[in-house]
């Protein structure tokens, strides 16, 4: 049997809200040489059972208590047999119907990692649109002279994983660190604009402290002779509320964000700054509480098991109710 030209890994914990959306734009695509595989670490929800509605074609079980981003990547790489490994978070999906063929037409032979632009939908906050708008502007880059790069809507060359595999002992920013590495080896990264996604963060102040925390523990393993002081804390998370603020009400929006914007603000900066600021290792129930927010519980073992004239590339999404597997499982 002839290998796809790309293996569709999505992580999941517990995602059946969103991911159902997701596997609707992948299989919307005008490209359709391709597998897919999921990668669950404990979901409880239906997760599975709605995304099997679908062809995915396999899914891999990672225990809760192995679980971090760059192991889940590597068992999900593992089982891939395509040129490309293609991820996409769960809680993502494509905005056009040549989302895929965008992400995998960037590689030139000198090119590991392609990266697509990501945006909000209507529950993502005020300044983390702001935070997409910066890190994925409008404009391609071919050849980033930088690391930067975000595995929610990425691809790499299968054969340079195996020659670079994803550091399961970091808390966060796997992405990051596999592209310095395989930069520092001559390799290129490369940004695609049109491979769009939108990002749904609907996340509690909690959960934006603790994503930012553990990206910053991580971060400083990365990256040891950078920091953040509470100085910088206390000048970052003032200088962007005040931007935020000004930005909201050029566009209207100040009234609808005007709690939301300095409460994201903070808890992302002092975040940042505590996870700078820990000297310890991060204990056990330190990294449960990272990967399994209260909301969703910690699985028990039994359970670990673009412009107006691209209008006609679009995908257009039923309604949740009208997803073929919406009425399959019982909530």
């Amino acid at each position: 049997m002839e290998s796809p030209r790309a293996s569709i890994i999505i992580r999941c914990y517990n995602e059946r809200e969103h991911i159902e959306k997701l596997l609707h734009g992948i299989f919307e695509q005008r490209m359709n040489d391709f597998e897919v595989i999921l990668v669950d670490s404990g979901s409880t929800d239906g997760t599975i059972e709605v995304a099997k509605q679908y062809p995915i074609d396999e899914v891999v079980y990672i225990p809760p208590d192995k679980f971090s981003f760059g192991r889940a990547l590597n068992y999900g790489c593992k089982e891939a047999n395509g040129e490309f490994c293609v991820f996409a978070s769960a809680h993502v999906y494509p905005t056009r119907v040549d989302w895929l063929e965008n992400l995998l037409d960037k590689f030139d032979e000198d090119i590991a990692l392609v990266y697509g632009k990501q945006r909000g939908n209507h529950v993502t906050k005020y300044p983390e649109k702001r935070v997409f708008r910066r890190w994925f502007p409008e404009e391609d880059v071919d050849y980033q002279s930088s690391p930067f790069c975000n595995n929610a809507n990425a691809a790499i060359r299968r054969s340079v994983w195996e020659e670079f595999r994803y550091d399961e002992s970091l808390t966060g920013l796997e992405d990051l660190d596999w592209a310095k590495r395989v930069q520092e080896t001559g390799w290129h990264i490369s940004y695609a604009s049109d491979a769009e996604i939108i990002h749904v963060h609907d996340e509690t102040p909690r959960e934006v402290y603790n994503r930012y925390r553990r990206e910053a523990i991580a971060h400083k393993q990365i990256f040891p002779d950078q920091e953040f002081t509470f100085g910088d804390f206390l000048k970052m998370f003032g200088s962007n509320t005040v931007m935020d603020y000004i930005a909201a009400a050029r566009e209207g929006k100040l009234l609808d964000s005007i709690v939301e914007i300095p409460r994201f603000r903070l808890m992302q900066f002092w975040g940042t700054y505590r996870g700078f600021a820990r000297d310890k290792p991060v204990s056990d129930r330190l990294w449960r509480r990272f990967y399994y927010p209260d909301r969703n519980g910690y699985p028990s073992e039994e359970h670990s098991g673009g412009g107006s004239e691209d209008d006609d590339l679009r995908i257009e999404y039923p309604k949740g109710d009208e997803l073929p597997g919406s009425k399959s499982i019982e909530g």
